[in-house]
């Protein structure tokens, strides 16, 4: 079997609010040293797939800086390797990428040139660890046409998946992209998608200029069921999609916990990044340092709990970072308190001043359905004045000043 692995990667990821202001989701930083892509990258490579494309789209810079030629995960290869394909005008080309379908569709090139016989089709932008390698394995043996990886999801978040149901062998019999209404089942699509390289060509080119083939969940999967073999393969390991500001900030604090689910720290399953040269952390004579996951480059002078300090984060004398995300090269000052916030990368946090003070969670007026369980985001590059008190549920976005 010939398998490449076709990763979307070009998410807005507007749930995020500021952290993917400006980076796609896929490239936003997390558990410390990782971006969210390196999980998916290093599963592919785990996995013994080393020829991989990464389609990007929104905001593709920090991304493509972040992949490179693909060294840290063993694709700088002449043959397979890394691929970065972004949407380009030509004669046949002229829109962006409207959705997944039509992104694989305008990389069919690819697809054709790497003479696979198999297409993983995979989302950059989930938490997991996946060996692929079981799943083709029961692909290849059930005689698919296409196999999806699915897991239960709470009844509560069904209708953010892609929902099937299913018979007793695991055909998919019907497929519900993001139900509205509850009754559907709780068996939910990962974005994991495995086809047979020649049919999932056949099935894209089947759209027309009226009805083009968009995307996997509303179009074309549907219009497989009951024509091809569709099958689905149940994952029970670890996944999550960290796609909201609560579910970003409770799977990184998760990590903190003495038995997290996920464990970074497997050597038969390592998860690569590109990590820059720092020197190691620091912890000054009177700091404090409990259950949180410290990255290289820190400087820790006062309190640090129950949080996640990406690399080159400087804590002052005094300062009390608790139940936080704090991203690259961050500087907190003397005093200052940050309390159930996640701070982007290079914020200046004045001495004294406090953030994620009072127990008011009235959720934020224009972002209701984003911040409304006391988490404040404040985004990269702000100033926060020295003494400036800032309650729950509070975004100040990207490049904030003093003055502003």
């Amino acid at each position: 079997m010939r398998v490449i692995a076709i990763i979307m990667a070009g998410g807005a990821g507007t749930r995020l609010t500021a952290l993917s202001d400006n980076r796609a989701k896929p490239a936003v930083p997390f558990a410390g040293k990782f971006r969210i892509i390196d999980f998916t990258l290093s599963n592919a490579v785990n996995s013994g797939i080393f020829n991989v494309a990464v389609l990007t789209q929104y905001m593709p810079h920090s991304l493509n800086n972040h992949i490179g030629i693909g060294k840290p995960w063993d694709l700088d290869r002449q043959k397979g390797g890394v691929h970065l394909r972004q949407p380009y005008h030509s004669k046949f080309h002229e829109d962006w990428y409207k959705g997944t379908a039509h992104a694989v569709m305008q990389n069919i090139d690819f697809i054709k040139n790497s003479e696979a016989d198999t297409v993983l089709i995979l989302s950059g932008d989930h938490i997991y660890a996946q060996d692929y390698r079981d799943m083709l394995n029961f692909h290849y043996e059930t005689h698919a046409d296409l196999t999806i990886a699915v897991r239960n999801v709470p009844l509560e978040e069904t209708d953010r998946f892609g929902i099937m149901v299913v018979d007793e062998e695991m055909h998919v019999t019907d497929f519900f992209e993001k139900p509205q209404e509850r009754d559907k089942g709780t068996l939910a699509s990962m974005g994991v998608y495995i086809f047979n390289a020649d049919l999932l060509i056949e099935r894209l080119l089947e759209g027309s200029t009226e009805d083009p083939r968009i995307d996997f969940g509303s179009q074309v999967i549907p219009s497989m069921i009951g024509r091809d073999k569709v099958m689905s393969y149940v994952f029970d390991g670890y996944w999550v999609d960290v796609g909201t500001i609560q579910s970003y900030w409770e799977t990184s604090l998760e990590l903190t916990e003495p038995d997290t689910p996920l464990n970074l720290y497997n050597p038969n399953w390592v998860i690569r990044t590109r990590s820059g040269e720092r020197p190691p952390v620091k912890i000054g004579p009177h700091a404090l340092v409990q259950q949180s996951l410290v990255s290289n480059g820190c400087v820790i002078r006062g309190n640090v709990v129950h949080s996640v300090l990406s690399p080159g984060v400087y804590v002052s004398p005094g300062a009390i970072i608790r139940d936080s995300i704090i991203l690259n090269d961050t500087w907190v000052g003397a005093g200052a308190i940050v309390d159930k916030t996640i701070i982007d990368t290079e914020v200046i946090v004045g001495s004294g001043a406090m953030i994620g003070m009072g127990d008011d969670l009235t959720a934020n007026h224009q972002m209701p359905d984003k911040l409304n369980t006391g988490i404040n985001v404040i985004g990269e590059q702000s100033s926060i004045p020295a003494g400036k008190k800032i309650g729950r549920n509070v975004l100040i976005s990207s490049f904030v000043k003093e003055e502003d």
